[in-house]
């Protein structure tokens, strides 16, 4: 069970970075931040398997990259549907 809150802890805290070096802010605020984290980390991971440290779970070095992918993406598309 702390094993997974602090996988929780760690897939908002990578999903906020992720917000704030790209400058736009992930909706759906803390879940958005959680959600981001945990698919970017899949991305990343899939991409840039064993890079760096381990926290929580999450590869962290590609976790953050692919959180800022995902979240440049989806910025993309929903800055066009406006």
């Amino acid at each position: 069970m702390m094993g997974f809150i602090w996988s929780l802890i760690v897939g908002g805290i990578i999903g906020a970075v992720a917000g704030y070096i790209v400058g736009k802010d992930v909706p759906g605020g803390i879940i958005g931040n959680i959600i981001a984290g945990f698919l970017g980390a899949w991305i990343g991971e899939s991409l840039f398997p064993n890079l760096g440290p381990e926290i929580g779970g999450f590869v962290i070095i590609p976790a953050l990259i692919g959180a800022i992918i995902l979240v440049f993406v989806f910025s993309l598309i929903i800055g066009r549907k406006k």
